[in-house]
């Protein structure tokens, strides 16, 4: 099998694993196994996917609450992702993260942030640490396009700009600030033309496409490995679910929903691939989750008497 036949298939295989992920998580939402709010990113696995594969070991990731996908791309195993939204002991912070709060820093994610675009100064801390720490660490930080609208994340692009930081900015800009088109919140859509007028080189994509994101956050790691500092990607994908679960999504105009599913990532890179493949990398992916959930649903639920644990005062 040619080079990039194979990387095709790890990466259709590797978005089937996220994408059978939220399917079963859903499913467990929906049964009353995991309570609360639950935000799901089928549609944009490729930009998790493509980014991920360019990250070393010292690189540190910081996503948005929608970040379940991220942390399996990071090589979080999908058995303790799934424990920690059962509350089980077995769950990468014990059970105390829930869906939106998780973190796995001995895998690279250091977690995901229910408030909207903080992940951006805290991976620019990060990146600060590493120019002093040895590490040779760099930061990936993503957010949506709604995102770019805090104040929190221009000044963190202003900070790891005037000082050179290695970080790297990923907005998956899948059109729609929680409910709200972006068009109708900017003047202009291009977001990449912010970081340009604070001087950080910025690139747009098709998010769909894991080759393209691979592409330009490798460019990107190697740009801040020799010191020139942030690079910000904007990355056009689709979310082919609601916001959050329960989300009518009424608010879509007639067709785009059903145009974005025959543009999702997996339909598109699938037909790249032999038929034979496809169907291996779909029930491979399926069967592993599978029995992670089973492993997860057995382990034992979190101890509440321990819920002080693990706080400063």
């Amino acid at each position: 099998m040619e080079p990039k036949m194979n990387q095709q298939l790890a990466d259709l295989h590797a978005m089937w694993r996220i994408r059978a992920l939220e399917e079963t998580i859903l499913e467990l939402r929906l049964a009353g196994d995991i309570v609360g709010s639950v935000h799901l990113e089928n549609g944009q696995e490729a930009v998790a996917v493509g980014a991920c594969r360019q990250l070393r070991p010292q690189d540190a990731v910081f996503s948005t609450y929608r970040g379940h996908g991220w942390a399996l791309a990071r090589g979080v195993p999908p058995e303790k992702i799934l424990a920690e939204l059962l509350y089980r002991r077995t769950g990468v912070n014990g059970g105390r993260g829930g869906s939106a709060h998780f973190s796995a820093p001995e895998y690279g994610f250091y977690g995901e942030n229910s408030i909207v675009g903080a992940g951006a100064p805290i991976a620019v801390g990060a990146a600060l640490a590493a120019k002093f720490d040895g590490s040779g660490r760099v930061a990936l930080t993503v957010f949506g396009d709604g995102a770019m609208n805090q104040g929190g994340v221009t000044e963190a692009m202003n900070l790891a700009a005037a000082m050179d930081l290695p970080v790297v900015f990923v907005c998956e800009n899948n059109k729609y600030s929680e409910l709200t088109p972006i068009n109708d919140m900017v003047r202009n859509p291009d977001l990449s033309a912010r970081a340009h007028a604070l001087g950080i080189p910025a690139v747009r994509l098709d998010g769909n496409d894991p080759a393209q994101v691979a592409a330009a956050v490798g460019l990107a790691i190697t740009t801040a490995e020799h010191g020139r500092g942030p690079t910000f990607i904007e990355a056009h994908t689709r979310r082919i679910t609601g916001h959050y679960i329960g989300d009518a999504q009424t608010y879509r105009p007639p067709g785009e929903l059903e145009a974005d599913e025959k543009d999702e990532p997996i339909v598109r890179l699938a037909k790249a691939l032999n038929p034979d493949k496809q169907q291996e990398a779909e029930e491979k992916a399926r069967q592993e989750i599978a029995a992670a959930t089973e492993r997860a649903l057995a382990a034992p639920l979190a101890d509440p008497s321990t819920a002080r644990e693990h706080l400063y005062v």
